[in-house]
Order: structure tokens, then C-alpha cells, then sequence
């Protein structure tokens, strides 16, 4: 069928041929299909009071996620497995091992945030047989607790890896070949429309499928992973018209690795190409680890955080530190250009009329450099960017500057390079002589706002600062702070 979504959720198959463009999971679970233990906190992605697995067949196997229902489209699901809290419990009602490991700890008390917990839990003891504390943590950092403090569904979590009764017992476990066959079942080789009332969405069948479409529906909004698009509606009550879903995409979910760097596809969400990147460029990694919490992760995409051209995007200003390049898709063909000539203004990309992006390549830093990104939140987990600043730097044997690149996110309307700075650097010794003469040049590149993140007079000193932070690294100085877990 092509008028019609069709998926999977806990062990009943789902048709929907009456559904918007920008109706959310969240709504669906509880006001279609009363299924209230997924809860709204935040409706932003935020607090994971939402969370649910999502499974998805690649390359031919099954992989679950934990994503926020409360920014998950309709569109984005079909052919997956939406599994819920209510889908837990035992035959005989009894209660999962995730879910008796909080009781038996003490994980909960007003019990608003618990079901996001467990379905985050449950993500990892499905991944995870016996998860460090810093793996648990991470699983956990799209959570918030209002009342019990972290500590309890911490060693929760760690109780439970010791807890794995008989596969019959979980039903992902049970009934995993089932729902692959389910699911390998509801794939289609043509293009899904649905229109209702005013509004439409799109799921294209391959990618040249998606170059005819946006070719003929310029004005489209491209969603991949709709952390972002998915805040205009709940938060602004946007309506977007016609929607074209992007994430089922096989052709835009490669991660490439080659001698000289990675090429990694736009519909390739965060967790995807961590692996990859974290191997090569750590720093980077690092970074990735502190966008959003693990659902925001699994469901956002680099892809979509550049052709968003967000000032305080994440990924651009790292990914112009790198000198990575672009490349886009329509009709005409292919189109590369180096990343940080994308961003032309505010609200305002290099992107032709049924144009979109298809992949970016990310150089890898030769031996000799050193590079570094650094981003400054008002909380360290699932902030949002006050200030973001990028370093790529090569010494001569004589540890002159023969090239860096400086890039930043949060001080002007687009990511942007500090090319005044880096010409003060250039074909200079490497001393804090250097770097104390060079601060200055900041006030000619970047004349950044106030807003309720950051003042201006702040973010231009924390840039400031931020260059001589990466100067005492490169030099041995204990500059940055580690976790215990990090240094023990």
C-alpha cells in the first residue's frame, strides 16, 4: 500500500492511512491508543520522560533505539517496531527485570520520570551485558529526575546486567525473528503519499524517488531526525506542508571510512557515526557524547544539523575546523563545495531549489596537527551551545604556525571562521606570547549577541579564553577537565 504508514507497535501491526505530517508518536500512544505510560514533560526532547524503543532492519538485522516520542513523527516510523513501557511486563504480569531493579533500589518516587528511565534501561540491558558506570551514564543523560537523584537508578542499572533470566522471558528476545519477518514484510518499493485535510506527507521509496520529489516540491521540509523540526511544532505550532521523511533511506545511511577521512551519509544519525568518528578524531567523539541525551542522538543527524544552518549547531564549526566538504543532490547531479561556504547568512544556505544534502567528508587531522573542540554549556549533559569553538593547528620543527584553522558556533548568525585570529597566528611562534597578541583580533571577526544563554561580552571573552586553553593543551598544561572515570 502507498497511502498508508505501516508499522509495528509492541505485537499488534499498525496501518495508518489518516495521519498528518507533524502528528507526534507521543500523541498517537496516549490520546489514540491510551497507552499513557509514555508521558510529556518537556515536548522538546529534553527530559525523556517520553522515551520509547524504535526498531529498524539494517542490513538485514534489527536494531533498537531509544528515541523521544514526544518530537517522533508518524512519518518517520513506517516499517519499524515502536516498542512502549506497556510492553514489559511478563506473560503472567510480572514485572521486567529493568522495572524490579528500580523498585528494588529505590529508583522512584512520584513516578512521572520512571517509565522514560526504564525504556532507557531496558535500551541498554538489551545492548549492554555488563555496562561501566560511564556507559550508564551515557544511557541515562536524556533523563531528568525531579525527586530521587540519580544515584539509585544508577545502581540499578548496574544490578540488572546481573539480571538475565531465560531469553523467553523479554519479549524483544522472544520474539525478535517474528517481528523481522513482520517487518521485511512492510517494506515497499514505492513512494507513500498521504494527504490529510490541507496538509501532506511524503516517504520516498529510494533516493532518486526524493530528487523528483523535491525537484517538483522545492518548498518541502526535509526531516530526518526532527530534533530540531520536531521543536517548531511543539513549541512554535508550526505548520509544515508537504513533509518528505528521509530517515528509511538506505543510500544516505553509509558511514565510508578511507585513508584520508570518513564520508558519512546525511540521514546517518549521531550514534551512527560515532564509532567511526570517536576512532579518529576523539575529540570530536567527545563532542558527539554531549549533543542532546542518547535519545536525541539516535534520532538527530549531521546531515540535518548542517543543512539546518543553526548558529549554535554542534557539528559545523568542528567540521570547518577539519576543512570538511560537502556534498549535495538534485536533479542536475551532484554539487560539492567546502562546508563553511554553505552558510551564507541567517536562515540562509548555498542549497538551489530541489537541492539537498547528501553527505559531508571529514578529513581526517594528519599526525602532525593537533585539533580540538570545545563546547560551553550552562550545564555540562544536554545542553543547549552558549558558545562553541573549534582548533586545528600544524607546527613546523621549529614550532611555528604553518596553518590553523579556527572556527566557532554561538558568536555570529552563521558558523564561522575566526580567519582574522588565524592570520595574526600564521607563520608566528607557538608561545603564549603569541596567543596573549592574537586575543585582540577576535573583536574584528565576531561581534556576537546577548541572549538568555550567554551575554555578548561573555561570549567574546570565553572565546578569547578558549584560545589560550588550546594552546596550554597543546602544550602539556592539565587544561581541560576530566571525569574521575577518565583519569583513575
Amino acid at each position: 500500500m502507498n497511502d498508508s504508514i505501516r508499522f509495528i507497535l509492541n505485537g499488534e501491526d499498525i496501518a495508518l492511512a489518516d495521519v498528518g505530517p507533524t502528528e507526534t508518536l507521543l500523541d498517537f500512544l496516549r490520546l489514540k491508543r491510551r497507552l499513557t505510560g509514555t508521558k510529556e514533560g518537556c515536548a522538546e526532547g529534553d527530559c525523556g520522560a517520553c522515551t520509547v524503543l524504535v526498531g529498524r532492519l539494517a542490513d538485514g538485522k534489527l536494531a533498537y533505539e531509544s528515541v523521544n516520542a514526544c518530537i517522533r513523527f508518524m512519518g518517520s516510523l513506517h516499517a519499524t517496531h515502536v516498542v512502549t513501557v506497556e510492553h514489559l511486563a511478563g506473560r503472567d504480569g510480572a514485572l521486567h527485570p529493568v522495572q524490579q531493579a528500580l523498585v528494588d533500589c529505590h529508583g522512584s518516587q512520584c513516578g512521572f520520570c520512571t517509565p522514560g528511565f526504564v525504556m532507557s534501561l531496558y535500551g541498554l540491558w538489551l545492548t549492554k551485558e555488563h555496562p561501566s558506570r560511564r556507559e550508564i551514564e551515557k544511557a541515562l543523560q536524556g533523563n531528568l529526575c525531579r525527586c530521587t537523584g540519580y544515584e539509585p537508578i544508577v545502581k540499578a542499572a548496574a544490578q540488572v546486567s546481573l539480571m538475565r533470566p531465560s531469553a523467553l522471558f523479554d519479549p524483544l528476545q522472544r520474539t525478535r525473528s517474528e517481528i523481522v519477518a513482520r517487518l521485511w514484510a512492510m517494506q515497499t518499493s514505492s513512494t507513500i503519499r498521504i494527504a490529510k485535510d490541507e496538509d501532506r506527507l511524503i516517504i520516498p521509496a529510494s533516493l532518486q524517488a526524493l530528487t523528483e520529489i523535491l525537484s517538483q516540491e522545492p518548498d518541502a521540509i526535509v526531516v530526518a531526525g526532527s530534533t530540531d523540526v520536531g521543536l517548531w511544532v511543539t513549541k512554535q505550532m508550526r505548520r509544515l506542508s508537504p513533509v518528505v521523511f528521509i530517515n528509511h533511506l538506505s543510500e544516505l545511511q553509509s558511514v565510508t571510512e578511507s585513508e584520508d577521512g570518513v564520508t558519512i551519509g546525511a540521514g546517518v544519525s549521531y550514534s551512527g557515526a560515532f564509532a567511526a568518528i570517536s576512532k579518529k578524531i576523539p575529540a570530536l567523539g567527545r563532542l558527539i557524547d554531549r549533543i542532546g541525551g542518547e535519545q536525541v542522538r539516535n534520532m538527530g543527524t549531521i546531515g540535518g544539523n548542517i543543512a539546518n544552518g543553526s548558529p549554535i549547531g554542534d557539528s559545523p564549526p568542528p567540521l570547518i575546523a577539519l576543512g570538511a566538504t560537502l556534498t549535495l543532490r538534485s536533479l542536475e547531479g551532484q554539487r560539492k563545495l567546502p562546508l563553511e561556504d554553505f552558510f551564507i547568512a541567517y536562515g540562509k544556505q548555498d542549497r538551489k531549489p530541489g537541492e539537498f544534502v547528501e553527505s559531508v567528508f571529514v578529513p581526517y587531522p594528519k599526525a602532525a596537527s593537533r585539533f580540538a573542540a570545545y563546547k560551553i554549556t550552562k550545564r555540562r549533559d544536554e545542553d543547549i551551545t552558549a558558545v562553541l569553538g573549534a582548533f586545528l593547528l600544524t607546527l613546523d620543527d621549529a614550532e611555528m604556525v604553518t596553518d590553523i584553522r579556527i572556527a566557532f558556533g554561538g558568536m555570529a548568525a552563521t558558523p564561522k571562521r575566526a580567519r582574522t585570529v588565524e592570520a595574526e597566528l600564521i607563520g608566528k611562534p607557538w608561545t603564549e606570547a603569541t596567543i596573549d597578541t592574537a586575543r585582540p583580533a577576535f573583536d574584528a571577526d565576531f561581534q556576537p549577541l546577548t541572549d538568555w544563554r550567554a551575554t555578548a561580552e561573555y561570549r567574546q571573552l570565553t572565546a578569547k579564553n578558549l584560545l589560550t586553553r588550546f594552546y596550554l593543551e597543546t602544550v602539556g598544561a592539565p587544561a581541560e577537565l576530566k571525569r574521575f572515570e577518565e583519569v583513575a
